[in-house]
């Protein structure tokens, strides 16, 4: 047996080394027919050392950094070639592929780099941390209250973007000897400032529902998922009801660490399917699409797990449902919004889970509440105010490097 496992992982590496191969061939080629990055361009970069898999934390930023770049230019460092093939294909800002760190080094000998951003907590950020004379700012890829969002990582960056108050009290209860106040800025979500995509359905008199559950996870502290415990039962539920539309975002990682949820989510796509052949007007939506914003604006109500997503909903004011985790090793920070959500409980959703989103629909005080909750998260959330307090952000943080004795 031992043999037997050792050989199905020799020939799993091979393939693997195969596919990276073949990706960084493809990258070159792309980038071959490209203009070269002119030396000298360049203020900003967004370290990126993902896969395609985790491409969805650097696209919901794309809008805010190409309205940066018209004052200050901006580039994306891609360390692995299957995310430098999203990068390119996506084609929103330049793309340096620095695979080694020889060619990394090379790349910034050229450039004028001031401030690098990180959109994640990757293993291989240490490796960019190297380089000292320029600022190394943390601006995350969504707020929630997950535990990631206290981690003692933030100390590893000069300075951190964070939502609003509730982050900034988050940090200071979380981690010692750590000075919020001089080392991290809040700037709301501006993302929301630049939803993007069109609704792919014409309005009309069904209530429609976003149905956005993260992944499984890969530690029992993180197993807010809920598509297993949850989903197939409210999305059959809905189905059923012939006055609701179902749009189904799943997270980009669902299934990859368990095969039960991934027959969950391959069961819930085809039940859409099937709805939607049995009436075509439902026009449910399955989303994988790149695209983030009109799913939480077309929604009457979301139900949304313990993640980022459930953030971005309250930004909106808008009524929503967060799924209780059906473990119990789920670690839920219920100082802050989780104190007072809606939750949807596994039980709930296997029993009337169509009555608890026709509730919190028309529940006035649920909403009310979702104002408050807001502005503590966000502050102040009319178009345009986040983005003015990231661009405002960066300009501090340009003219503290620019004003450095050694710069």
């Amino acid at each position: 047996m031992d043999v037997l496992r050792d050989a199905r992982k020799a020939v799993g590496l091979m393939r693997r080394a195969m596919r990276l191969r073949e990706a960084r061939r493809s990258v070159r080629e792309m980038l071959a027919v490209r203009p070269a990055l002119p030396a000298g361009r360049f203020h900003i970069a967004v370290y990126f050392a993902d896969t395609e898999v985790n491409m969805y934390q650097i696209r919901q930023w794309y809008l805010p950094l190409q309205r940066l770049a018209d004052r200050h230019p901006v580039v994306v460092l891609s360390r692995s070639p299957r995310g430098a093939q999203a990068l390119l294909r996506d084609d929103a800002l330049p793309v340096a592929f620095v695979p080694e760190v020889a060619e990394l080094e090379a790349f910034l000998a050229e450039q004028d780099i001031c401030i690098v951003l990180y959109v994640n907590q990757n293993t291989r950020n240490f490796q960019m941390f190297r380089y000292g004379r320029r600022m190394h700012v943390f601006i995350n890829h969504g707020e929630s209250d997950k535990v990631y969002m206290s981690s003692n990582q933030y100390k590893a960056y000069d300075h951190a973007f964070i939502a609003g108050q509730a982050a900034r009290e988050r940090l200071a209860d979380a981690l010692w000897e750590y000075d919020v106040d001089e080392r991290t800025s809040m700037i709301g979500r501006p993302q929301a400032d630049h939803f993007a995509g069109d609704v792919p359905f014409t309005p009309d008199e069904r209530t429609v529902v976003l149905y956005a559950p993260t992944w499984e996870g890969d530690r029992a502290s993180m197993a807010y998922g809920s598509v297993r415990t949850h989903g197939v039962a409210l999305v059959a539920a809905l189905l059923a009801t012939g006055r609701h539309r179902v749009v189904y975002r799943p997270h980009p990682r669902t299934g990859v660490m368990d095969a039960e949820y991934r027959a969950a989510n391959e069961r819930i796509i085809a039940m859409l399917s099937e709805a939607n052949a049995a009436d075509p007007a439902a026009h449910h939506v399955h989303d994988d699409g790149p695209d983030i914003g009109w799913q939480l604006t077309a929604a009457d109500v979301a139900v949304l797990d313990v993640s980022a997503m459930v953030y971005d909903r309250l930004a909106t004011g808008r009524p929503l449902l967060v799924t209780r985790p059906a473990s119990e090793e789920a670690e839920i920070d219920e100082s802050g919004y989780l104190s007072a959500c809606e939750w949807l409980t596994a039980t709930a959703a296997r029993g009337d889970a169509v009555a608890e989103i026709d509730r919190v629909r028309a529940d006035s005080a649920a909403i009310e509440r979702l104002g408050r909750w807001a502005t503590r998260y966000f502050g102040d959330t009319s178009p345009g105010a986040a983005t003015a307090r990231f661009e405002a952000a960066i300009e501090r943080l340009w003219e503290a490097a620019a004003g450095h004795p050694d710069a």
